[in-house]
This record gives structure tokens, sequence and C-alpha cells, in this order.
């Protein structure tokens, strides 16, 4: 996977990382375009952006999980970021997911914009189950292998402060028209107060940017005046700007 290093200032190394995963067929320099990375240092945080390339096609042909594994995450962890965090919409916020599923202690904190969550018919059962935090998974093995049937289960997890405790937090922020509204209802049941956020509209940009916005202002990230920047190695495979 190609990226593209946005560093917080004066291209020097923060300690923390965000690394952008783009939804279907969009391209990671709209994160920069959509005034994502700018909010960022706006609000003066020790944190670098990394625009990744996660072409949609790599979830179909089901490397994904490995690409951004190896190609992102382990490069970048060497380099000597202390904390990564994915952000990730549509799709790129369901690449999110499951790579904390498959690869789990593998990033820091995870914020998930209007993600796609699976099928609707897996969502129907759990809001006629109640919700998240009543519904059972069902035993045995399951009927298919798509991924979505371990990914409800798993974040069921975050309903229990317990088992929420050894996951990375998770953020969640979607448009209240949103088409994949209903299942993005189910997952924020679960989550903790504080850690969802809503807008009107749908599927686009401006509720994306909105979202970002809002979702700045409690994320727990490093400000730059109680962080030391370092000034970085040369990276193979990134630009930095």
């Amino acid at each position: 996977m190609k990226t593209h290093l946005k560093f917080a200032k004066n291209n020097a190394r923060a300690d923390t990382l965000l690394v952008f995963l783009p939804g279907a067929f969009l391209k990671p320099e709209e994160f920069e375009r959509e005034g994502f990375v700018n909010a960022v240092r706006e609000r003066e945080f020790a944190a670098d952006a990394l625009l990744v390339d996660a072409d949609v096609s790599y979830y179909y042909d089901q490397t994904f999980i490995e690409r951004l594994h190896h190609d992102v995450l382990e490069p970048q962890r060497a380099l000597g970021y202390r904390s990564i965090w994915l952000v990730g919409i549509s799709i790129g916020g369901f690449g999110a997911l499951i790579h904390e599923l498959a690869k789990p202690g593998a990033v820091d904190g995870i914020v998930a914009l209007a993600p796609y969550l699976g099928r609707r018919p897996i969502g129907a059962e759990i809001h006629k189950a109640g919700g998240l935090r009543a519904w059972k998974a069902p035993e045995g093995p399951p009927p298919d292998e798509e991924v979505d049937r371990k990914l409800w289960p798993w974040l069921q997890q975050y309903a229990s402060p317990q088992k929420a405790a050894q996951l990375p937090p998770l953020y969640l922020g979607f448009g209240l028209s949103d088409r994949f509204a209903s299942n993005h209802q189910l997952l924020a049941d679960a989550l903790p107060p504080g850690h969802v956020f809503t807008t009107e509209g749908g599927h686009d940009w401006p509720q994306w940017s909105q979202l970002w916005r809002k979702m700045l202002d409690v994320l727990p990230l490093p400000s730059m005046a109680r962080s030391e920047l370092r000034r970085p190695a040369a990276t193979p495979m990134a630009i930095a700007a």
C-alpha cells in the first residue's frame, strides 16, 4: 500500500500517528482536501497523519488486513510511533475494525466514520433480539464465512466495561440519514457515553468532515505544547508534506 505522510509540524515526527483509511472508490488525498489534516493541525495536536491508498480491491481479494499490517502498521511502529490510531470512513471504517479483530492490540484507538458493518439480515437479527447488548450470537458452525459473522460478536464486547477495557477505544460517527444508520445505531447503543457522534445528513464528505471536527474535541490525542517532536529518518514509500 502506498502512503502519504503529513507531519504535524515542521517536518518533525510526533509520537502519535493517525492512519486514515478511505472509503470505497475514494482517494487518500481527499482527507486533506476535505480538511481532516488541517483540523488536526488547527487544534495543535502532536499527531502526524498517514493517508493510505487502501484500494477497495484489497477488500475484494481479502488481502486488506495483511497489507495494512505488514505494509503500513509494522513499518510505522518500527519508525518509533508509540501510539497509532486508525481513522476509517465507510469501508475504511470496516477495515479498521476487521483489522483489530484479526490483529488484536495492533493499534491504540479506532475512529469509525459511517462504517460499513456487514449485511442487513444480521443487523435485523440483532434488532429483533433487542439490540447488541441483548443479542446472543448463534451457536454452532456459521452458515457462511463472511467476516461480519465474527465482527458483531467482537463488537458486542464493547457493551461490557470489563471486556472493553481490553480493547482499543472505539469512537463512532454517522449521519442520521446514512444508508447504514440502522446498523450504526446498533453499535452506538453498546458504546460508552462520549464515544458516539451524529449529525444530520447521509453518507458523504460534508457529514464526515463535520463529525471529524466534533470528535477531535474529545479524542485523547496529545497536545503540541506537551510533546517533543523528532527529526525523521528517511521513510520509503512515504511523501512528507
